[in-house]
């Protein structure tokens, strides 16, 4: 670990209070003038610490950080995870897909402080600014068929929603097929893509991808965005939460991956599902439908009786939601 990292898991395990620069060096078996070094790193990242002659260092008690260390440390799951946190990336999940290509192995987890390109369904945009949100992408090898991996989203999405109850102790819905909404309004979105094995009928690799708003962006969410677009958190993100969430969203993931061909997160999907009993209308390639939801079935698709009084499932389409005022979301 280096120096600069091993200072900052020092500092947060006592955040708020102070360590000598003679202290740390000796748990860490380095100078104090690599101590010295360290902090200033650290603070060119962006991290309050303060200095005091006589007694040391202390990290600011709202300060969030954000590590590999610091989610490693909070994870406490067997399946083997690999973390690796960078400043900024295009897309945590474009990374992740030729790190796939490359041979890196299952437990993989890549986290961003900054996407300069986050890509959401349908190519759409995800904002992705620093400080207010955390996103991460997950490598996957699975050993099942390309339709059961259909679930990985699925999972992700209760993981994601448990994930958040957790951290923040507020109630999660889940918008099929991939949104978590709060309050009415979306806080994550979650994106797999995968390599498919046409021989096999199974996937090389699968990339998870989850984005969540823990704080809004300075200034507010864009225009187009502000009707539908929430946070965890009014102001900055909390002391350490993005790695607390990180670890909670992983840890959670994993339990249900494991057993994913079982489908054993299924109930908790339907309970947390935000559509149900909603008119919505829906779109499927060319073809446009409306009518009201029934819930999700056995396979994890959207059940719809429709307008004609069909009732009809539906495994992927985009959906949107009828509101007062003739708006959708």
């Amino acid at each position: 670990m280096r120096v600069q990292d091993a200072v900052l898991q020092k500092l947060e395990e006592k955040q708020g209070e102070f360590l000598s620069g003679e202290s740390l060096a000796a748990s860490l078996g380095v100078s104090r003038n690599a101590i010295w070094k360290g902090v200033k790193g650290l603070r060119a990242l962006g991290y309050d610490i303060e200095a005091v002659t006589g007694r040391g260092y202390a990290l600011g008690r709202e300060a969030d950080v954000l590590t590999a260390e610091s989610v490693a440390r909070r994870l406490m799951t067997p399946f083997p995870v690999r973390v690796e946190v960078r400043r900024e990336v295009s897309s945590t999940n474009d990374v992740l897909k030729a790190e796939a290509e490359r041979g890196a192995p299952e437990g993989t987890v890549l986290i961003a402080e900054e996407q300069t390109a986050g890509k959401g369904r349908l190519g759409r945009r995800f904002l992705s600014p620093p400080g207010t949100g955390l996103y991460l992408s997950i490598l996957l090898r699975p050993q099942f068929s390309a339709e059961q991996s259909l679930f990985i989203t699925t999972a992700a999405a209760v993981a994601v929603a448990q994930a958040i109850e957790e951290v923040a102790d507020v109630e999660a819905k889940i918008k099929w097929v991939n949104d978590v909404y709060i309050g009415g309004k979306k806080v994550c979105g979650i994106l797999t893509e995968a390599s498919v094995d046409f021989e096999s009928g199974g996937l090389h690799w699968a990339v998870l991808g989850i984005g969540i708003n823990i704080a809004g962006p300075e200034g507010g969410f864009p225009a187009e965005l502000r009707e539908t677009a929430g946070a965890l958190f009014p102001g900055k993100c909390p002391a350490s939460v993005r790695s607390r969430l990180a670890a909670a969203v992983i840890r959670r993931f994993f339990e249900w991956y494991e057993r994913l061909e079982d489908a054993p997160f299924l109930e908790e999907y339907r309970r947390r599902s935000f559509l149900d009993g909603k008119w919505v209308a829906f779109t499927l390639g060319s073809e446009q439908f409306s009518g009201v939801v029934q819930g999700i079935d056995e396979k994890a698709r959207l059940v719809v009786r429709l307008d004609t009084g069909e009732t009809q499932a539906f495994s992927a389409g985009e959906v949107s939601m009828h509101r007062a005022g003739g708006e959708t979301a």
